[in-house]
């Protein structure tokens, strides 16, 4: 366990061993979202990347642009099989030199070590910044009023960007109808401001986090569904994390190939179901019982006694019939509009 982990843990933490996803007691069982909600996102991953070819190693390594990225912007990008199948998907910054690529914390070390084995003689070094690095999630109405105390000026837009002495703000989408911003800091710093923070905001768990961006419509490929899905069947392409004009880099042809030819079959949707979800689980539609339609992005506990979801599915599924989750005759599945538009 980790010097960050280890803090939080003092702090009231209880911390899974398995993906070191975290809860805290007093705050496992909301009724509704707190007006500032803080989690710190300790199931993420981070790696970073340095050299003078950093830049241009990883732009062909993955599906968004990191040569023209600037300093107040962060990128979702993912990273693909040769047949265009998604083996990981980034949340992306620089910070000076630096390259992060934030990812499932599950993931991490193979996807890493991946990447490794192309740098080749190309003068880039990959390095586990997970550790140095604290990421705080912070959300709710209030939010801008804690952040203020750090972050004079906020990031206007989603994906903006802004560098402090206090460390980095990113802005994400909002979810619930309220912003939401990512703080990255170096642990030190995380631990010294923790008490301060903790007493202008509710500390939640990972899971709320993870609702949350359920809910603002962003996946994340994690160890169930890595390899199952093409950029556009969950809806990448749409949120910002492909680019079709940057040049070729593992799967390209195939992405784009599914992007211009023909009608696109699958997509992403929200749902919600009584049950407990996981990711990777397979859904079923009662118009065709035996075999799957879709399968769950990603699941968290919503504040009802159910579960949400991002479920990628076949189009026609989620509209000629009942959907459920596990098998024709599980429970069933009710769908939401997502916060962005599907193209028709």
């Amino acid at each position: 366990m980790n010097t960050w982990l280890q803090f939080l843990a003092a702090n009231g933490a209880r911390i899974d061993e398995h993906d070191s996803s975290i809860q805290f007691d007093r705050t496992s069982a909301l009724a509704e979202l707190p007006r500032i909600y803080v989690a710190p996102l300790t199931d993420q991953g981070l790696i970073l990347l340095n050299g003078d070819d950093a830049a241009s190693f990883l732009h062909n390594q993955i599906t968004n642009d990191v040569e023209h990225l600037p300093p107040t912007e962060a990128r979702l990008a993912g990273y693909c099989s040769p047949k265009g199948r998604l083996l990981a998907s980034f949340l992306m910054w620089k910070s000076g030199q630096d390259i992060f690529l934030q990812l499932s914390r599950q993931i991490q070390a193979p996807v890493q070590k991946r990447l490794q084995m192309f740098v080749l003689r190309a003068k880039a070094k990959l390095a586990d910044a997970a550790d140095q690095q604290a990421l705080l999630g912070i959300g709710g109405t209030g939010c801008g009023e804690l952040l203020a105390s750090w972050f004079p000026v906020l990031p206007a837009q989603p994906f903006a960007k802004i560098d402090s002495d206090n460390g980095s703000l990113i802005r994400l989408p909002d979810a619930f109808g309220n912003p939401r911003y990512q703080w990255i800091m170096p642990v030190a710093s995380a631990s010294a401001l923790w008490p301060d923070i903790a007493v202008k905001s509710t500390p939640v768990g990972t899971d709320v986090w993870r609702l949350a961006d359920i809910h603002a419509g962003i996946p994340q490929i994690t160890q169930p569904t890595q390899e199952q899905f093409v950029p556009q069947m969950i809806n990448f392409e749409l949120i910002g994390g492909v680019n079709f004009k940057k040049g070729c880099y593992p799967g390209q042809e195939i992405v784009a190939r599914s992007q211009y030819l023909g009608k696109l079959k699958r997509r992403m949707l929200l749902a919600s179901v009584a049950a407990e979800v996981k990711a990777g689980m397979e859904v079923y539609s009662s118009a065709d019982p035996d075999q799957p339609c879709g399968m769950v992005v990603n699941a968290a506990p919503n504040l009802h006694g159910a579960s949400d979801m991002l479920v990628e599915i076949k189009i026609a599924a989620a509209e000629e019939g009942s959907v459920h989750l596990g098998s024709a005759q599980g429970p069933a599945l009710s769908f939401s509009s997502l916060p962005y538009a599907l193209p028709a």
